[in-house]
C-alpha cells in the first residue's frame, strides 16, 4: 500500500492511498464468509459456500460491495498510522476506485480529506506571573450562611393574613385556554412559594395580597405544555396561606443546625469552612489565569468543521434541556436579557476558547509524558458521577455504552497538565502576598470540596462537552 499526504490548512490534510488488489485479498475472504453464512444455495450448507459459487450465483461486484466498507476503513487506518496523522472526526472521501473496477481486478485507489489536530509550538510557561483576590472572610459572609442554615431550619405556620413576598401558599389552579379547560391545566392543593413567577408569568401579582378563601384570576401565555405559546384565562384559589418562622439565633438553634453545642462554635466552624471554600476558589482562579496567559502567547488554528459541529451540538443540548422544561430558546433568552446574537457570539467565543485550551493542555501533557492511572480514573469517574446527579455504577454503565472513557482520561490529564503549569507560575494576591498555586486540598473534606472540583473541571474544559468534540472523534 501507497499513500501521500498533503496539507490544506494547519488543520486539514488531504490523504491519497492506493492499495494493490492482491492486498484486498483479507477483506475479500471475510465478505464471502458473510455472504456464505446469510445466502442459500442448493447442495450446499450456510457457510460451507465456495467463493466460485458466490461469484456464479451472486456476482464478483456483490462481494466487494460487502467487503467495500472494510476495505476503505482498513486501508484509511493503516495510512493515517504510516503517516503518524492525529486525525479529528470521520473523512470526507472524494474520490475512490468504482466498484466495478475493483472487481474486475483494479487496484484501489482514494482520496480522503480530514481535519487533523493543529501542530502546536509551547513556549516556556515555567514562571508565569499572575494575581489573584485576597482571601477575606467577613462577620457578613458568616452572618449569611448562618441566615441560609436558619431558612434551611425554619418552619412553615399557616397565619390568618394576606399572602406576601416570601410565603407559602396552598392553591389550586385551573388554566382555560378560548374557554375550555386544559386536561394538564389543573392542579389541586399545590404549595407554591411567592418570589420569582417560578411557575406562571403573572401568578404571583395574582396571590400577593389574597386571603385564604379568595379566588383571583389572570392572564397569561404558557410556556409549556398542550396548549404551549397560547394565552390562558388561569384561575387560582388561595386556600391557605403559611409563613416561615426562623428559630432563634441561640445555642439551641446552634445545636439543632449542626454537631456543636453553641452558636459560637458553628460560627467558628462556618468561618474555617468558608476560609477553606475561598482558599479553593482562590488556586482555581490563578490557575484559570495561567492557563489564561499561556493560551494568549500561543497561536492555534482550530478545525471549523469540528468548532461547527460542537456549536450546533451545545445549542442542540441547550434547546432540549428547554423543551423539557416547556420553554423555547427565545423565551430563555428573553428571561436571560440576552438577544441571539449575543447568545451565539458567547457560544463560539466559549467553544472555541475550549478548544484552544484543550489542544494546548494535551500539548503539556504529551510533553511532560503525564499519564493517567485506575485510582485516578476512578475518582474522577466519582466526582463527575456526583455532579451529574447519579450513582457511580449508573454513571460508569453509560461512560461504558457511550465510549465515553477517553473522555474522561483526557480531562484527568489536561488536569495534570493544568497543575504542572500552576504550580511552576507566581502569583501575589491582591495585598502582595506570595501565594503557592500547588496547594492539594483533593483530600480535605470540607464543604468547598465539591465546589472547588467542579471549577477545576472548569478549567480544563472551558467549552463543556469539548473534550468529546475531539477525544471522540480522534482516531
Amino acid at each position: 500500500m501507497k499513500s501521500a499526504v498533503e496539507t490544506l490548512n494547519p488543520t486539514r490534510v488531504r490523504l491519497t492511498v492506493e492499495v494493490p488488489s492482491e492486498e484486498l485479498k483479507p477483506s475479500l475472504d471475510a465478505a464471502y464468509k458473510k455472504i456464505g453464512k446469510q445466502v442459500t444455495v442448493p447442495g450446499f450448507r450456510k457457510g460451507k459456500i465456495p467463493a466460485r459459487i458466490i461469484d456464479q450465483r451472486f456476482g464478483r461486484e456483490a462481494v466487494f460491495v460487502e467487503a467495500f466498507d472494510d476495505i476503505l476503513s482498513s486501508s484509511y487506518g493503516k495510512a493515517v498510522e504510516e503517516n503518524e496523522l492525529r486525525v479529528l472526526g470521520q473523512p470526507e472521501v472524494t474520490e475512490v476506485t468504482d466498484v466495478t473496477e475493483l472487481a474486475g481486478g483494479a487496484d484501489l485507489k482514494f482520496t480522503a480529506e480530514v481535519d487533523t489536530r493543529p501542530e502546536i509550538e509551547l513556549p516556556d510557561y515555567s514562571g508565569i506571573e499572575v494575581e489573584v483576590d485576597d482571601i477575606t472572610v467577613t462577620d457578613e459572609d458568616v452572618a449569611e450562611k448562618i441566615e441560609e442554615l436558619r431558612d434551611r431550619f425554619g418552619a412553615l405556620n399557616t397565619v390568618e393574613r394576606a399572602a406576601a413576598e416570601g410565603d407559602t401558599v396552598v392553591i389550586d389552579i385551573e388554566a382555560k385556554v378560548d374557554g375550555e379547560v386544559l386536561e394538564d391545566g389543573v392542579a389541586k392543593a399545590m404549595s407554591y412559594q411567592i418570589g420569582g413567577d417560578t411557575m406562571l408569568d403573572g401568578l404571583d401579582a395574582a396571590v400577593i395580597g389574597a386571603s385564604a378563601g379568595e379566588t383571583k384570576t389572570f392572564e397569561t401565555e404558557l410556556q409549556g405544555g398542550s396548549a404551549a405559546g397560547q394565552t390562558a384565562e388561569v384561575s387560582v384559589v388561595v386556600t391557605t396561606v403559611k409563613a416561615k418562622e426562623l428559630p432563634e439565633l441561640d445555642d439551641d438553634f446552634a445545636q439543632l443546625a449542626s454537631e456543636f453545642d453553641t452558636l459560637d462554635e458553628l460560627k467558628a466552624d462556618l468561618r474555617e469552612k468558608l476560609d477553606h471554600q475561598k482558599l479553593h476558589d482562590q488556586q482555581n482562579e490563578g490557575r484559570d489565569k495561567v492557563l489564561e496567559a499561556l493560551l494568549e502567547q500561543i497561536e492555534v488554528p482550530l478545525p471549523e468543521s469540528i468548532v461547527t459541529e460542537e456549536i450546533e451540538q451545545r445549542r442542540g443540548q441547550l434547546e432540549q434541556q428547554l423543551g423539557m422544561m416547556g420553554m423555547d430558546l427565545a423565551k430563555w433568552l428573553e428571561i436571560q436579557g440576552q438577544t441571539a446574537e449575543e447568545y451565539e457570539e458567547e457560544l463560539q467565543d466559549s467553544v472555541r476558547k475550549g478548544m484552544r485550551a484543550q489542544f494546548v493542555l494535551d500539548e503539556v501533557v504529551k510533553k511532560e509524558q503525564l499519564s493517567v492511572n485506575q485510582e485516578e480514573l476512578t475518582q474522577h469517574l466519582i466526582q463527575r458521577a456526583q455532579q451529574s446527579g447519579m450513582s457511580p455504577d449508573q454513571f460508569a454503565q453509560q461512560v461504558m455504552q457511550s465510549g465515553y472513557v477517553p473522555v474522561l482520561v483526557g480531562e484527568v490529564a489536561r488536569g495534570k497538565a493544568l497543575e504542572v503549569i500552576a504550580k511552576g507560575a507566581k502569583a501575589k494576591d491582591a495585598s502582595g502576598n506570595e501565594v503557592g498555586l500547588g496547594v492539594d486540598l483533593h483530600a480535605d473534606d470540607h464543604e468547598g470540596h465539591d465546589h472547588a472540583e467542579t471549577e477545576e473541571a472548569a478549567a480544563t474544559d472551558e467549552a463543556g462537552t469539548d473534550e468529546a468534540a475531539a477525544d471522540k472523534t480522534e482516531a
